[in-house]
């Protein structure tokens, strides 16, 4: 399994925070209502960034020698896999929340600040996320043998 490249997340971030600044605006322009952007949206992507690591820690300990129990291989490959999607939705989500900040920047008045406030909170809570899939990813790396032979 190749390992994800921070440089793709940033790339997947910039390419969904345009397409959702362009989708925001053209439904704005039209006279659509921006989509609701509650406070739980930041508080669920902080939570699954500290979910994260709390399911990468069992992987940690085992490939850094602290084995009191064997560990379930399928385990630590749904470890894996959990922290690649973490990754990668943490940038898709920080994109989104990115256009919603933008689309609302032009006009900063009354409630729209307050949601501005609430997309700053979510774009932090994903590039949280997404940084908590790279470094559990990282902690599931098994090293090589120290065998020459």
């Amino acid at each position: 399994m190749k390992p994800v490249r921070p440089r793709t997340l940033v790339l997947l971030a910039v390419v969904a925070a345009l397409f959702g600044w362009l989708l925001l605006d053209t439904w704005t322009r039209r006279g659509g209502e921006p989509p609701p952007l509650p406070w739980t949206a930041a508080a669920g992507t902080f939570a699954l960034a500290v979910a994260v690591p709390a399911a990468g820690l069992p992987v940690r300990r085992w490939v850094q020698g602290r084995r009191e129990r064997p560990l379930d291989p399928l385990v630590a490959a749904r470890t894996v896999v959990f922290a690649e999607a973490a990754a990668y939705g943490g940038a898709v989500l920080a994109g989104w929340y990115a256009a919603q900040g933008l689309d609302l920047l032009p006009d900063l008045v009354g409630s729209r600040l307050t949601r501005l406030i609430v997309a700053a909170a979510a774009l932090v809570g994903a590039v949280l996320l997404s940084g908590a899939g790279l470094l559990v990813q990282r902690w599931c790396r098994i090293p090589p043998d120290d065998d020459e032979h």
